[in-house]
């Protein structure tokens, strides 16, 4: 890639595409109040538009590895600019999941751009340039819950429904006369291609305890976070949206310290970091569990828990990539399609089993939640520990070139 602006313009769009899945959380409570319906039936605007990133993971991205990007990237950005245009007129609830849910199917767009990025540069600049995307993709997450919750508090919870289509609509109108023109690089046909990622998921053990990793992990976050909205603006705290948005930029530590996990991972291989970052979800799941004392100390609490279960799941995000992106160097795309499901239904069904926690039991039932999910993951972890006792470390479980760093 010769223009140097194209780099930084694809991580742009990665981070403006992944905020459609996460800022529905911050406008929860709105978007109850608004509709006349219950905060948890409003939470299934959230849990809907991670189903439908699953989905789209899954269905979509494949196609990566089939058709040019630069027009699969382009129509899958005008679907999602026209899907958050439906939410944000939608009459009511119903609509709202059905549209929601068809924005997260579509706003893959970040799964398609780092594959293709990723064979675009130089082997010397792959680790340095998928940083940065991850950066981006970080960055969206980060800010997405600001940007919901205070634009949603200041014009109504429609606001970044309409700010982020025009947003994505403008950024795929740049990106049709920027993205560099690619050949596909296989010819398979479609069925082929999705038969293929639930092959290598059934063939690649290594895949498959990565993806159980993230999918627990990431479902705790997803749990955590889809309920906090609920939290805030219950009785006990009594705080808007755009609380929940400012907490969410507490989370940018994790921007930093992604790369020392990406360094970690070079010296010592993924599992001691994905030990850690098991370790740190358990720890941040006991001290989310005192945001029930409400107040300045329930708060700076919450807050606490949020930063280290941030840090936790992003470091663990960073080594089973590593770790998958080892097996098959030829089929990164593919293998990352049937990983990155995995999250994405794990996170669907997290934050679908933390809403229910909460309707039933409320806060401290969400951050038990947390705490039994990483316990699984630690479970499993140990038992990998144990099986490979006293014998060679396969290849996969090598340090890789391209770690993100």
């Amino acid at each position: 890639m010769q223009n140097r602006w194209m780099i930084p313009l694809l991580a742009l769009a990665c981070a403006v595409c992944v905020a459609t899945i996460y800022f529905p959380q911050a406008v929860t409570a709105l978007i109850a109040a608004d509709l006349r319906v219950a905060p948890s039936s409003a939470a299934l605007v959230a849990t809907g538009a991670q189903f439908g990133y699953a989905a789209g993971i899954f269905l979509l991205v494949p196609l990566g590895d089939r058709l040019r990007h630069r027009p699969l990237i382009v129509v899958l950005m005008a679907l999602t600019g026209a899907c958050l245009l439906a939410a944000a007129f939608a009459p009511n609830l119903t609509v709202l999941i059905i549209a929601g849910t068809l924005v997260g199917v579509f706003t893959v767009v970040p799964q398609v751009i780092m594959p293709m990025v990723a064979g675009l540069v130089p082997e010397n600049r792959r680790g340095a340039v998928m940083g940065t995307m991850l950066g981006g993709l970080l960055a969206g997450i980060l800010l997405a819950r600001t940007f919901g919750g205070t634009l949603g508090e200041w014009l109504g919870w429609r606001a970044p429904y309409i700010v982020a289509a025009v947003l994505i609509l403008a950024l795929g109108a740049v990106l049709a006369v920027t993205v560099p023109h690619t050949e596909p690089p296989v010819r398979h046909n479609y069925p082929a291609l999705l038969a293929q990622s639930v092959r290598m998921f059934r063939e690649e053990p290594e895949l498959r305890r990565s993806g159980l990793y993230q999918a627990l992990t990431f479902g705790g976050f997803s749990a955590a976070w889809t309920c906090l909205a609920l939290l805030i603006s219950s009785p006990r705290y009594g705080l808007g949206a755009e609380t929940v948005g400012l907490i969410g930029l507490a989370g940018a530590v994790s921007v930093f310290v992604t790369p020392v996990a990406g360094r970690l991972i070079d010296r010592r291989g993924s599992d001691p970091v994905s030990l850690l970052s098991i370790i740190g979800v358990i720890l941040a799941a006991a001290v989310l569990a005192f945001g029930v004392l409400g107040g300045i100390a329930g708060l700076v609490l919450l807050i606490a828990g949020l930063v280290v279960l941030d840090v936790a799941v992003q470091s663990g995000q960073v080594a089973n990539q590593s770790r998958i992106f080892a097996l098959r160097p030829e089929a990164r795309s593919r293998l990352n399609t049937a990983y990155m499901t995995c999250t994405f239904v794990g996170g669907t069904l997290g934050s679908w089993l933390g809403v229910q926690a909460y309707d039933l039991f409320g806060w401290p039932a969400v951050a038990t939640f947390v705490a039994f999910v990483a316990l699984v993951a630690l479970i499993r972890h140990f038992a990998h520990l144990s099986g490979r006792r006293g014998t060679p470390a396969p290849a996969s479980e090598e340090p890789s070139a391209a770690t993100l760093r």
